[in-house]
């Protein structure tokens, strides 16, 4: 055996005594009866661009980011440019209204070049003249350059890379076969008139936009003034006693992860355990973002919108080393310290693209690879937004020592909410949700605990007074605090001050 092999061998031989020292029979909940009162660092080590708008400022041509939908309307035709049966074929331009097949998704080249993505994932290039979405290669793709008629214009043109603008001759045939354009008149063929239809801000779009001689300037300013030790201090003096970090898939690679990330995200976090350590904070890391993305969102780290992870079973053993990389990483430096505390192994798995059964075999891997290395962090599995059953993770968690259900509840997405009044608000809180944290909450201690990962004393509500939001914030604390391993709010700062707790405590909307 190698002196690492024994060091590793002492390390989890200790770990193993602590479990044991700490945790009754019942499923390894602690007899000092814990309770995670802790506030997510979003927007921090995966970006969201909602939360700090002004950290995509300085990038070049900001309207047109990965990902980013755009709609065309021929001022010929009148109707919208579109991928026929929503891709496979040809580009016509017969569509009187806009919607998935109408959109074409955006993949940065440079600011100024792009490739177009339709809505079955093929790319838009060339047959002759014909434009055609045939190829789901992006390298046997054509590129475009998006021509605006001025600045502040959505009138534009499309030229593609062999140097013809794209028109609509007609409603049925749209060519890349005009070399020469006139004036910017309304009976032009190769005018359109565009609609930007949905934008994506996350860790690809910031990183691929700066381009990789900024992108690591900007991003390692970020990373060292949005969170800093004061925020630790902080947390640790107004009733907080954990912080649920997010991270991308790309921390794994640090410090040379792959193209766009940049490296320095994996320091951050070390400083965060090493200011957690100095406070008296437990950590919770949380796998926020996936390779291929499971949920399709900007913080669940994709490209265009598109949720390709758990499809196949290279990313599902992709993932599986992030989580074997962090948790052995922390258990070796941290060993002795009891600032690590519990691993999420995937943020928001979105059904039904993520299946219940590819989602049972990864967590099986992923708790095994945090066990290789710690029996006693926690394990925290994410349920799944979209179309699911609260305890369809049972059968699994059930057999998992120290296993932790997470679910989000928010008062704000789902279109139930659009006309209540505060009352109506904070009666759903104590009736509707305390009634679903009853249901995933076992009372004979045998089962996994639970864990309101995210929520947000912000809601729908229109002129809400200050007494109502803290009325609404204390339901929520009321009820969430029922949750057997805890809560965690969304999230410690934001542009947007009510889903920003420093800004919340400080100004006295929330008391913990």
């Amino acid at each position: 055996m190698t002196m690492t092999s024994c060091v590793n061998l002492k390390i989890w031989l200790l770990n193993f005594v602590i479990l044991f020292s700490m945790v009754s029979l019942s499923h390894g909940r602690l007899n000092a009866q814990f309770q995670v009162k802790a506030v997510n660092l979003g927007g921090w080590l995966v970006t969201e661009g909602w939360m700090k708008p002004s950290l995509f400022d300085g990038i070049p041509n900001k309207d047109f980011l990965d990902g980013t939908g755009l709609q065309f309307k021929s001022v010929m035709t009148g109707k919208y440019l579109c991928a026929e049966s929503g891709g496979g074929t040809i580009l016509v331009a017969n569509c009187t209204d806009a919607s998935g097949w109408e959109t074409f998704r955006l993949w940065r080249i440079n600011e100024d070049t792009f490739r177009l993505r339709v809505f079955n994932k093929q790319f838009v290039g060339l047959d002759g003249i014909n434009v055609v979405a045939v190829s789901n290669i992006c390298t046997y793709s054509e590129t475009f350059h998006i021509v605006k008629e001025s600045d502040n214009s959505s009138r534009i043109r499309i030229k593609a890379s062999n140097g013809y603008f794209l028109q609509a001759k007609t409603q049925e045939l749209v060519t890349a076969d005009v070399s020469e354009v006139r004036e910017w008149e309304d009976d032009d063929p190769t005018i359109f008139v565009m609609t930007i239809a949905a934008r994506l801000q996350g860790e690809f779009q910031v990183t691929n936009g700066y381009g990789p001689t900024k992108a690591p300037q900007v991003m390692k300013e970020h990373w060292s003034t949005f969170i800093v030790e004061n925020d630790f201090k902080f947390i640790a003096s107004n009733g907080l006693n954990a912080a649920r970090i997010p991270v991308g898939w790309w921390i794994a690679s640090d410090p040379n992860p792959p193209w766009p990330y940049v490296g320095g995200s994996l320091h951050a976090l070390d400083n965060a355990f090493l200011w957690a350590q100095k406070y008296g904070l437990k950590i919770i890391i949380d796998l926020h973002a996936a390779p291929g993305s499971q949920n399709g969102f900007q913080h669940g780290g994709s490209r265009d919108g598109s949720q390709e992870w758990g499809k196949t079973n290279k990313n599902i053993l992709q993932t599986v080393r992030v989580i074997e990389f962090l948790t052995a990483r922390f258990i070796t430096l941290y060993a002795k310290r009891p600032s690590f505390y519990a691993v999420e192994l995937l943020n928001e798995p979105l059904s039904p693209g993520v299946t219940l059964e590819m989602l049972n075999k990864y967590y099986k891997a992923g708790y095994d690879a945090v066990r290789r290395h710690s029996p006693t962090a926690f394990v925290v599995l994410s349920n799944r937004i979209g179309p699911s059953k609260p305890k369809e993770l049972f059968p699994l968690a059930n057999g998992l020592m120290r296993s932790v259900i997470d679910v989000h509840y928010y008062n704000i997405f789902d279109d139930v909410f659009e006309n209540m009044s505060a009352q109506q608000n904070i009666d759903f809180i104590y009736t509707n949700r305390s009634s679903q944290l009853n249901n995933i909450t076992t009372s004979n201690g045998n089962g996994p605990l639970t864990f309101v990962g995210e929520w947000v004393a912000d809601w729908r509500v229109k002129n809400a007074t200050k007494e109502d939001f803290q009325r609404f914030a204390k339901a929520q604390l009321d009820v969430f605090g029922r949750a057997t391993f805890g809560w965690a709010y969304w999230a410690l700062k934001n542009a947007n001050k009510y889903w920003n707790l420093e800004w919340m405590i400080e100004n006295g909307y929330v008391k913990i």
